[in-house]
């Protein structure tokens, strides 16, 4: 008994410190984006990582994403003589749902992983410590343009998710299926407001700020972990804590937005 009590006291303070270890991070990194003056080309060079090299996977997913829904929203609308509403169905559902959190998953296995092990390396081969040693700010010098390159490249990652699936949506829906074009569309003009557009653009910018927080504080404490520890082998194992971590507060926060937004 006297083991349990103890492994979940030491489970308890782990947390704690963990916790606050991962807000006194995101406090420092907020403190040093507000700060002028920006290095642009950082910023430009951070923008293509995450958004441009991204561009293709979103344009495939968000493609395929919405003729699914599409393909799957006929067969259960025509059960009810309702296929009219095929747009507004399609269009909803990506706008509010699906675009942001797709968005934000794609990213996060394609980036998220990517950034976690960058930061890892180099605090495995202290190359952190090294920026220290020369008074060089790593949280300005690191963090600060995957932040902001972050928060800008996933609302535009979104907007296009969304455009192709709903293209994607008519290319099913319309071509393939038949329906009335003028429909789609109207039924889409009519039932998609202005409040669902900016849920997915507010889920859009609380992602960003999930996935490239996650991803650098893992990678920066990396030698703090308890999964982690130098060599490979740690950068390997915090890199999957991260894309885990992210991808389940992703899930979390897409629920406690629309919940509060509703």
């Amino acid at each position: 008994m006297k083991k349990i009590v103890e492994k979940l006291g030491h489970e308890c303070l782990y947390f704690i410190q963990s916790t606050g270890r991962m807000g006194v991070f995101l406090f420092v990194c907020l403190a040093n984006i507000a700060k002028p003056p920006y290095k642009l080309f950082p910023i430009i060079k951070q923008i293509h990582f995450i958004g441009g090299l991204s561009s293709f996977v979103i344009i495939v997913t968000g493609t395929f994403t919405g003729m699914v829904l599409a393909l799957q929203g006929y067969y259960t609308l025509s059960r009810f003589g309702s296929v009219d509403l095929l747009g507004s169905a399609v269009a909803l559902s990506l706008i509010r749902e699906l675009g942001p959190v797709l968005t934000a998953l794609m990213v996060i296995g394609r980036v998220g992983s990517a950034i976690c092990a960058e930061i890892g390396i180099m605090r495995n081969s202290e190359q952190i410590d090294a920026l220290e040693c020369m008074a060089i700010n790593p949280y300005r010098y690191l963090m600060v343009p995957k932040f902001i390159a972050a928060i800008i490249s996933l609302p535009l990652l979104t907007f296009i998710f969304d455009v192709l699936g709903i293209i994607g949506g008519w290319l099913v829906g319309v071509v393939l299926l038949d329906i009335n074009q003028g429909a789609y569309f109207q039924g889409m003009y009519e039932s998609v407001a202005w409040h669902d557009i900016e849920m997915g653009i507010i889920k859009s910018f609380v992602f960003a700020l999930l996935i490239v927080w996650i991803a650098t504080v893992k990678g920066f404490y990396l030698h703090l972990e308890r999964s982690g520890g130098f060599g490979a082998e740690g950068v390997s194992r915090v890199t999957t804590d991260a894309v885990v971590l992210s991808s389940v507060s992703i899930l979390v926060w897409d629920y406690l937005i629309g919940a509060i937004m509703l």
